[in-house]
């Protein structure tokens, strides 16, 4: 068993600098009741705690290191960066590279933008839909999570449009109130707001694929209607593929559905590990942007040298051969053995998994919306997740995050997260 004496002493102390210790509330641990674990370095598919205790990791920085950690060719490239200058607020090569590569690797996507977070992006994406389309009105499924903006911080309750409300304060009830939300994979719910606001609303903004209440695939069949949907309301459709761009595929999640949206936020692996983050679409659209368009958006360190660069490398090494089908053959193993181990000690799991991507839900039951995951058991989640990390296996603290699986992870390194989840299972 793992002892974290270490990471408690500055859990403490970082509690008095820090609001609740930590610079994002997830990394707190509350959500699992236990005390956050300090990191001092990783290496592939590890990381080592600040007592030297090592984990294999499976939250791989909430998704961007889907190369591992510390790759060396990423490394390396960034300390080649860092001497040439950290930042200059003017334009690199390397910025127009990254851009290039994007347009390339996602067909609908003409021009982009660089900036340095998810939430940044959905915000500069919902800005364009509302300035393209002259339209205030946004709507966004339950349970999908768009970043930490006001417009995006909102829960419709009952599941109707008219029960938008603020989900914390410091959110205006009146900007709440221009965010509606329908039930996601129910298209008839997407409907009845479409036809409750008609020619109001601006955009739809979705996950391709939800992996912000655990991951949840959609139906056969959604995406593609709600393509239909935005296109009869001549309302735009977003794709927040800040998890799943890259991640899935190399042009994203809607490389594998086949829908086509007007535009596309991208984060995580975009990054290379780094703070980098891009929103893309026509041309028509994206063109609105400053400075040849009207749209303000700016950024101090967007498209800075050392992020780009390291998106550089990353996107380099996802085109090597077999990189995704290794992950998919590694991924796909994982999920095998964990489900195989549940069921030899009579634990109710379920697993939703598309490529490296994946959620274990302790129910029976299919999860295919929000509801359908707020009925898993999170006291047995919390018991196994504990279990997990004091036998050196690092899983994201929410039953609402996903697992990550990256090119690192070794067949040894999920066997051997198999074996010990086979022991936890006994115990619980």
């Amino acid at each position: 068993m793992i002892v974290r004496m270490n990471s408690r002493k500055q859990y403490i102390k970082a509690c008095r600098y820090m609001p609740g210790g930590v610079n994002s509330p997830v990394r707190a641990f509350g959500s699992v009741e236990k005390t956050p674990v300090f990191i001092a370095r990783g290496k592939g598919s590890k990381i080592y705690d600040i007592a030297g205790n090592e984990y294999i990791d499976y939250v791989c920085s909430w998704g961007p290191l889907i190369a591992g950690h510390c790759h060396p060719k990423v490394v390396s490239a960034v300390n080649a960066a860092a001497k040439r200058g950290t930042s200059f607020g003017a334009p690199t090569i390397a910025e127009t590279e990254l851009a290039e590569m994007i347009c390339s690797a996602f067909d609908s996507i003409d021009k982009v933008r660089l900036v340095s977070s998810g939430t940044e992006a959905v915000m500069t994406a919902v800005r364009l839909a509302r300035a393209f389309t002259d339209r205030k009105y946004i709507l966004k499924m339950e349970g999908c999570y768009h970043g930490h903006s006001d417009s995006m911080l909102v829960n419709a309750g009952s599941g109707s449009a008219e029960f938008s409300k603020p989900l914390c304060p410091g959110v205006p009830k009146e900007i709440a109130s221009l965010t509606l939300a329908a039930e996601y994979n129910n298209i008839d719910s997407a409907a009845k707001v479409f036809d409750k606001y008609k020619n109001e609303i601006a955009c739809c903004i979705i996950e391709p694929v939800a992996a912000n209440m655990g991951v949840v695939l959609p139906k056969a069949g959604y995406l593609q209607s709600l393509r239909k949907l935005c296109d009869n309301n001549k309302s735009l459709l977003i794709f927040d593929e800040v998890i799943t761009g890259f991640r899935l595929y190399y042009g994203g999640a809607q490389k594998i559905f086949n829908v086509r949206p007007d535009i596309t936020c991208l984060g995580k692996i975009v990054g290379g590990g780094l703070p980098c983050a891009a929103v893309g679409g026509r041309a028509e659209i994206m063109n609105l942007l400053a400075p040849i368009g009207s749209v303000y958006q700016a950024g101090t360190l967007s498209g800075n040298p050392l992020a780009t660069t390291a998106s550089i490398a990353t996107l380099k090494l996802l085109k090597t051969k077999n990189f995704y089908s290794k992950l998919e053959e590694n991924s796909k193993f994982l999920e095998k053995g964990l489900l195989s181990a549940a069921k030899k000690t009579n634990i109710p799991m379920t697993i939703n998994r598309i490529g490296s991507l994946m959620s274990c839900f302790f129910t029976k039951n299919r999860v295919e919306n929000f509801e359908d995951a707020k009925t898993a058991n999170v006291k047995l989640f919390k018991t196994f997740f504990a279990g997990m990390l004091e036998r050196g296996v690092y899983l994201a603290p929410s039953p609402f995050e996903a697992m990550f699986v990256s090119a690192a992870h070794s067949k040894k390194d999920i066997a051997k997260t198999i074996f010990t989840a086979q022991n936890v299972f006994g115990k619980l």
